[in-house]
Order: structure tokens, then C-alpha cells, then sequence
């Protein structure tokens, strides 16, 4: 049996962080947001694409993991878990992740953190309890989220606002030039 040394492996270099900040109340974070750069190891054969681990900085417990597809142009969102942290990485496809924290007692109330998460820019974001998200694919085929998320999903748990919303200060357009 032919087994790959290490010079046959190789792992691909430090994503670039695609981050648009809009910051609102001149703060430049949402507390609790956390983004962590993911491996991803190719060779010939394929790749293995790195998310959570039980002994990461960010890891909490875990309550279950499950999949989402959004499709090219379709948004999903927005919503906010009352108990559950969210672990989200995206394998597959492109999304623009969009989260905004309207926690009264949170310093960075009134943030809106705009990424753009997925197969160029490989990355686990955890985000808080209380704290909106949504997510839009981009590009041209369908992308995959996956979340480990703190605790298993409950309809009693989960907020809904609709993404055209005036209530959260973003245009989910897109932006040219």
C-alpha cells in the first residue's frame, strides 16, 4: 500500500479573511463574535477541511450539527438564538454572513459584522446567543453551511425577522465598484 510522506501533502497557506466591518456607535466588533481561520489539507486525492474540535478555544458542548443549502441570490435570515452559540463553516459555495448585535447591555450594541465565509475563505464564526444573523450564497452554485451548534434546535428557541426588515440597518444588495 502506496502512503502519501509528507512532502506529497501539503497544506493550503493561511486564508485571507474576507471582513467588511460596518460599524455603527464606533465600536469595531460584536462581542462574543469570533472568527477562526480553518485547515484545509489538499493533495491529489482530495481534501480534508478542518471545523471543530473539542479542545478549541471556541468550542463549548455540543447539543447537535446539521446542514444547510442556500442557493445563488437567496438570503436566510434573519434570526437569533435565545440559548444556542452557533459554529458556522461553509465546505461548499460562498455565503455573505451578516450578523448584528441589538443586545441592550452588550458594549457593541448597534454592530453589524459583514464576512464572507466559504470554500476562498475558509472559516469556523461562532456567534453568540441574542446576536441577529443571516446569510446570503453567493457566486454560482449552491453552498453548504454547516453549524455545530451548543444545543439542539428548538422552534421555542429561534427568533425570525424578515431580511427586508428597517428594523436591522443593512441592504442585502449587491455592491458594485
Amino acid at each position: 500500500m502506496h502512503r502519501l510522506g509528507a512532502a506529497s501533502r501539503r497544506e493550503s497557506d493561511s486564508p485571507v479573511i474576507l471582513y467588511t466591518r460596518r460599524v455603527m456607535l464606533g465600536a469595531s466588533e460584536i462581542q462574543g463574535l469570533k472568527v477562526t481561520p480553518l485547515r484545509r489539507i489538499s493533495d491529489e486525492r482530495g481534501a480534508v477541511l478542518h471545523m471543530l474540535r473539542d479542545d478549541s478555544s471556541v468550542f463549548e458542548r455540543f447539543g447537535e450539527i446539521y446542514f444547510s443549502t442556500v442557493y445563488p441570490g437567496a438570503i436566510k435570515g434573519w434570526h437569533r438564538h435565545q440559548q444556542m452559540t452557533l459554529n458556522y463553516a461553509v465546505p461548499v459555495g460562498m455565503i455573505k454572513l451578516v450578523c448584528y448585535d441589538d443586545r441592550p447591555t452588550s458594549p457593541t450594541s448597534g454592530n453589524l459584522v459583514e464576512l464572507h465565509v466559504g470554500e476562498l475563505n475558509y472559516l469556523l464564526v461562532t456567534i453568540p446567543p441574542m446576536v441577529w444573523n443571516g446569510f446570503k450564497g453567493e457566486g454560482v452554485t449552491t453552498a453548504l453551511v454547516a453549524n455545530c451548534a451548543t444545543v439542539h434546535h428548538s422552534p421555542d428557541e429561534i427568533d425570525r425577522m424578515d431580511p427586508f426588515t428597517g428594523t436591522i440597518p443593512y441592504d442585502w444588495a449587491l455592491r458594485n465598484g
